[in-house]
């Protein structure tokens, strides 16, 4: 049944590694957890059971990229699918889900922000939701690279579509019944989480973070592309080695360089196209309209070159990337990993290379540091932070203002960097929300019921005209937050900016409704009562536990560019608990191996071009010989050194001859 799906919708005859056996396990009724490498197909182990299952099936997944394309895909195929995630408007959403719930839809893609919304909830008891497929799982794991809280709501909404079909009498009934699921309820739904990296640890609380039932099953694909070249280079012209990789041969090639800091993006890619390589860069900075463009045009391969953060790649099905090149050391093995492995999906070889110099080792240590500024430090930014916004003791509960860092620290004489990562420890300990980027748009919501805003008579009459101007204006304020215009409700009460303001404010320290204004800077919101400097305290979960596995996984990378003993490949492999029985034979410690052992053939060949071109220039730059023969600068470097030694070259301030 489920390659005749294949077939029919895919026009594949047959299934890759693991997709069948992950299937097989969620039409049987259990808790999987899929791991699978970057272009291993995770999609289709989704969204072959949930058309074998019928009902519809909801995907929790971050990646506005990736519900978009998945959604035009399956369109495509003649299977209804939608999405609904940040950036839409209240009527766009509730319109979303009617159609839905409606119209017989296959597929609802959904960012973990809006789970808890009441609009979905409310919404969802209509939904026959038969699958639950959670992707990017390490993300829902404070061991995992790239924890995001969001994700902790998803064990609710299990507990939640549970209780919808117990209420309901309708039965989850699995493919095959397998004695393992006899002791478990027929209401409980299936949930499939899929990543492409995990430890051992991560994959343990993926698994308690989801409860995972009893009969759960955890399915691997080994971590190995044999079509893909790991690589390191150890160079202080980081740039020179970058032109070079990207011209001769392999000129035109599709590439994501990365790099740490979003100024940087627009500097290399300058610096690329100055030098005839066209390129163009992206960051999470730059406006949602832009990033589109730049995204489509790069997709479509003009230019083929993207200079970009961590914020690209990860959910965008591009198959023909040949090279990703780190000019920055990443600050663990699993994000290496996961952004090197969008190279090569289309099973050619390709190649991923790390450029280091030792000063990288030297941020990346320095950076932990400020990363987590000392205890006392961030109860005094926190005492600052009262002052500079004027909160008194026991105030401030859910106050928001806008909030220029450089003006803070410049008032209290503070490092920006240390401020920085100040709030986002408090963040975290949940003392404020510290939201960094600017929001264009105001929103509101209605905290109290309907029936309690006929008993408001406390409040004066501006606010009685605020709220039954709000009411007649919008829809849906008691289910979530609606986009609303300032404007609008001026026009309707007749206030002036600064009055509906205030009273806005102060409807929101009553708790009537929360009013999220509009702003074009970085924002804080307390989200306790001011306290005592002395009483703020930072967990140990969220200091010294997070920065000591923080720290693991950064001596974890640095010890990886380190060892020229071991294969790139089985280094890797060997971190994520895989044991690999063979060298990769093609990275550059192997390919050093090989050059110093009996395989004479590659040295040879180097040696040959060597020789016919300095008889044909007799002198040479040394730069210059490396970017005119086509093989790994590292072995021509290997090769030169040697028959420099050997007395077969001469070398004189940097020109080689015979």
């Amino acid at each position: 049944m489920i390659k005749d799906i294949l077939k029919q919708y895919w026009g594949y005859d047959d299934f890759r590694p693991l997709q069948s056996e992950i299937i097989m396990s969620v039409l049987e009724g259990h808790d999987t957890l899929g791991l699978m490498p970057t272009g291993g197909g995770k999609s289709i182990t989704f969204q072959v059971p949930a058309i074998a299952l019928g009902g519809l099936t909801l995907v929790v997944t971050p990646l506005i990229s990736l519900m978009k394309d998945q959604c035009d895909h399956l369109t495509e195929r003649g299977i209804k699918a939608a999405a609904v995630y940040m950036g839409m408007t209240q009527q766009e959403i509730l319109e979303t889900f009617e159609r839905v719930i409606s119209d017989d839809y296959r597929f609802l893609y959904i960012s973990p922000e809006r789970l808890e919304t009441r609009l979905f909830q409310a919404k969802l008891q209509y939904m026959d939701v038969r699958l639950l497929v959670v992707d990017e799982a390490h993300c829902i794991s404070q061991w995992g690279y790239d924890f995001r809280p969001p994700y902790l709501k998803i064990a609710n909404l299990r507990k939640l579509i549970y209780e919808i079909r117990e209420r309901n009498k309708e039965p989850w009934v699995s493919l095959k019944p397998y004695a393992d699921l006899a002791s478990e309820s027929s209401y409980h739904v299936p949930c499939l989480a899929l990543t492409a990296t995990a430890t051992k640890e991560v994959i343990e609380d993926i698994q308690d973070k989801l409860h995972f039932r009893r009969s759960s099953k955890v399915l691997k694909t080994s971590f190995e592309r044999p079509n893909l070249t790991y690589s390191v280079i150890y160079a202080e012209d980081k740039l020179g080695n970058l032109r070079r990789m990207l011209s001769g041969k392999d000129a035109g090639c599709s590439a994501i360089i990365y790099l740490r800091s979003r100024i940087k993006t627009a500097e290399v890619a300058e610096h690329l196209n100055e030098h005839g390589i066209p390129a163009d860069y992206y960051h999470a900075g730059l406006s949602s309209d832009v990033k589109v463009k730049k995204q489509e045009a790069w997709m479509a391969g003009n230019p083929s070159v993207i200079v970009a953060t961590n914020a690209f790649g990860m959910g965008i099905d591009k198959a023909n990337v040949r090279k990703v090149i780190h000019l920055d050391l990443p600050p663990s093995i699993e994000e290496y990993f996961q952004e090197a492995g969008r190279a090569g999906r289309d099973g050619l070889p390709a190649e991923a290379v790390l450029i280091v110099s030792e000063y990288d080792k030297y941020k990346l240590r320095k950076h932990l540091v400020e990363e987590y500024p000392e205890r006392d430090f961030i109860r005094h930014v926190y005492g600052r932070l009262a002052s500079f916004f004027q909160i008194a003791i026991a105030a401030g509960l859910y106050n928001m203002f806008e909030f220029d860092i450089f003006r803070f620290c410049s008032a209290y004489h503070l490092s920006t960097i240390q401020v920085h990562y100040a709030l986002k420890l408090l963040d975290q300990a949940e003392y404020i929300k510290y939201i960094e980027e600017p929001d264009r748009h105001s929103r509101l919501m209605f905290v109290t019921s309907r029936e309690s805003l006929y008993h408001l008579n406390q409040f004066d009459n501006e606010c009685q005209r605020i709220i039954q101007a709000v009411l007649r204006l919008y829809t849906g304020l008691f289910a979530d937050y609606v986009y609303i215009s300032e404007q609008q409700i001026m026009n309707v009460t007749g206030l002036d900016r600064n009055t509906l303001y205030e009273k806005l404010l102060l409807l929101s320290r009553f708790h009537v409704l929360h009013y999220i204004p509009a702003r074009q800077k970085p924002a804080i919101i307390y989200m306790t009562p001011r306290l005592e400097d002395e009483e703020v305290k930072i967990p140990r979960s969220v200091y010294e536990e997070r920065r000591a596995r923080q720290e693991g996984r950064m001596e974890a990378i640095i010890k990886y560019v380190d060892n020229y003993k071991d294969c790139r490949l089985v280094q890797l492999l060997n971190y994520f608990g895989e044991e690999l029985d063979h060298r990769c034979g093609k990275c550059d410690v192997c390919l050093s191996e090989n050059l110093k052992g009996n395989i004479h053939e590659e040295y040879d060949m180097i040696r040959q071009l060597i020789i016919d071109k300095l008889k044909a220039n007799k002198t040479m730059l040394v730069q210059q010989l490396l970017m005119q023969i086509d093989m790994n600068p590292k072995h021509v470097g290997d090769v030169l050194h040697q028959m420099v030694e050997n007395e077969e070259l001469k070398l004189s301030h940097g020109m080689l001859s015979l």
